[in-house]
């Protein structure tokens, strides 16, 4: 039988589930300088993730998701990264959280993502890191790829884009992704898209993750399960 994947954030169905929650603070701490004050602002894939809540304000947010389920009544669009129903230049900032490792091609993803950004508009953007790290969990959400810092950064610039910040997240529990990575090649494979976390070993997780939001704020970071980037068009 051939799996179906099905679109969309495994915070659909697990909002609460730690790593969420953990991504929130990274994200905020990694890119949210260049957040500013909007005029217009299109969150790209994670209409349903908590971990976009930082971008809101007083600013008109277009949401845009395959998965209906995520999208606020009167602010959300159901459509494909890879054809933006949206003019160009119509916004100040574009997020991406974990969206362009499921697109294909890559190079359409991104053109389509500077295209509607305004000239100085800003992209805010996260994608998983490292290809050794693949996985039954990559299969599962629709991966095409895993990227290194270097990557991503030089996709965003093929597009015309200037990077003004890249570093990798997710530091402090690297070890603890590694191994988890690891089981999963010897292991058969979980039914389940997130990994079973005891309410201790959650504890010992946000903190390692709140301490590294700290750090994130203040310098990057050279190693990491996912890589943030910060790029404005010139």
């Amino acid at each position: 039988m051939t799996e179906v994947v099905q679109p969309g954030s495994s915070s659909v169905e697990r909002p609460d589930y730690w790593w969420f929650a953990a991504r929130t603070a990274l994200l905020e701490a990694g890119l949210g300088q260049w957040l500013g004050e909007p005029r217009r602002l299109l969150d790209v894939g994670s209409a349903d993730a908590p971990s976009a809540g930082w971008l809101r304000g007083d600013h008109q947010q277009v949401s845009v998701d395959l998965d209906p389920r995520g999208l606020a009544p009167g602010r959300g669009v159901c459509a494909s990264a890879l054809a933006l129903p949206f003019a160009d230049a119509t916004f100040d900032v574009v997020a991406a959280f974990d969206v362009v490792e499921h697109c294909e091609p890559e190079t359409l993803a991104v053109a389509e993502l500077a295209r509607v950004l305004g000239p100085g508009g800003r992209l805010l953007v996260s994608v998983p890191a490292y290809q050794w790290a693949w996985s039954d969990h990559d299969v599962r959400a629709g991966h095409h790829r895993r990227y290194t810092r270097p990557r991503i950064v030089a996709a965003l610039e093929a597009a015309g884009l200037r990077v003004e910040r890249s570093t990798y997240a997710f530091a402090l529990v690297f070890p603890m992704f590694a191994a988890e990575r690891f089981l999963r090649r010897v292991r058969r494979p979980s039914a389940d898209r997130l990994p079973a976390v005891s309410p201790r070993a959650e504890r010992m997780l946000r903190g390692l993750c709140a301490t590294e939001a700290r750090l994130l704020a203040r310098r990057d970071l050279p190693f990491g399960s996912s890589v943030l980037v910060a790029a404005v068009k010139p």
